[in-house]
């Protein structure tokens, strides 16, 4: 499955981005006057294939849940029940993600690839539970490289089934206590970045503990083999939410339907999958850079610009949830803007 998908990412389609290219310049505005929303509806029509491109709605957010051995270390100073506690508002819909999430008419599914609790089936929630939680990446490899596949391909699987039922824009989520040491060394270890510029407070730590996190990173990189590849990286210091999510962006990216990447845990998860497929950074949308150092080191790695920066550090999914209207509005604009000459309008050159 893996293997598939990679071989189905393919490059952005030229005609169609000439062809936004063009529609922008003669729609009734200014050229460039609408920013960053211009270059992402070229983006996104590249990545269709056609100009103009599906309005991305409806919108599936997926939040993958996972435990992390790490926590045994003392880099969080939340409990790890939390997680399955977390899983359970989700399925409430308690939670800032569900929202977010009706307001911007998205659903919500969640789902179980390694929490460390047994958790009661339920509406929304679909069990792929791999393993109870990861080893702790502080003393050796957090999964086996069978659990890493295991893991991608869930997330492959979950992207196919959201967009078979409909889904015309994906969203990634995720929930784990502990998850931003793991995301710190997959960013630190893709990238070439030191630990300290990485690692940062997640959610709410002193500075001892920051110290300890730190140094709990750069040992986890100092084990990882010289020739280490993607998928090693990935089994050695990831996490299975990260394994899933990057599985979950490559199906979408497969599928050729935009997928709009949460904050620093999901920038981890899309480096491990475009290192396994460079090209899937053509469907990655920044939703919002968030306030981890180690997620604006990742989005410079993967030359994606945020649409948002509102200092968040929730996840969730929440920030790419509050920058879905913006992408439907780049998209919109191709299809809906009247150009010059239909319009009447006179342009900047005296012509209409």
């Amino acid at each position: 499955m893996i293997e598939e998908t990679l071989a189905a990412i393919v490059p952005p389609d030229e005609a169609a981005i000439r062809d936004a290219r063009d529609r922008q310049a003669r729609l009734t505005k200014p050229p460039g006057s609408l920013g960053a929303l211009e270059e992402l509806s070229v983006r996104l029509a590249g990545l269709a294939g056609t100009c103009p491109p599906p309005i991305p709605a409806p919108a599936a957010v997926a939040i993958f849940a996972a435990d992390h051995g790490v926590h045994a270390r003392g880099v969080s100073p939340w409990p790890q029940e939390v997680t399955a506690q977390m899983v359970a508002n989700f399925l409430a819909g308690g939670a800032v993600v569900n929202a977010f999430a009706a307001q911007a008419g998205a659903t919500v599914t969640v789902v179980d690839v390694g929490v460390a609790a047994d958790l009661p089936a339920a509406p929304g929630l679909q069990n792929r539970k791999i393993a109870r939680g990861t080893a702790d990446l502080s003393a050796g490899p957090a999964m086996t490289a069978e659990q890493a596949r295991e893991a991608l391909e869930a997330g492959i699987e979950v992207a196919r089934g959201l967009v078979a039922d409909g889904a015309r824009c994906l969203i990634t989520g995720d929930m784990g206590i502990a998850n931003t040491t793991a995301s710190a060394a997959l960013i630190a270890a893709y990238t070439g970045r030191p630990a300290e510029q990485v690692t940062g407070l997640g959610t709410g730590i002193d500075p001892a503990t920051h110290a300890r996190k730190i140094e709990i990173v750069r040992d986890a990189l100092a084990r990882l083999p010289e020739t280490a590849g993607p998928l090693e990286i990935l089994a050695q210091v990831g996490g299975l939410e990260h394994a899933a999510l990057a599985g979950f962006i490559l199906g979408g990216a497969a599928q050729r339907v935009p997928v709009i990447l949460d904050g620093v845990i999901a920038g981890a998860a899309a480096l491990a999958a475009a290192a396994l497929a460079p090209g899937v950074v053509g469907a990655c949308v920044a939703g919002h850079r968030s306030a981890e150092p180690g997620h604006a080191a990742a989005l410079a790695h993967l030359g994606l610009d945020p649409l948002v920066d509102l200092g968040l550090r929730l996840g969730e999914g929440t920030g790419a949830l509050l920058a879905l209207p913006l992408v439907q509005s780049a998209v919109r604009v191709l299809h809906d803007v009247a150009t010059f000459d239909s319009a009447g309008v006179t342009g900047k050159d005296g012509e209409s």
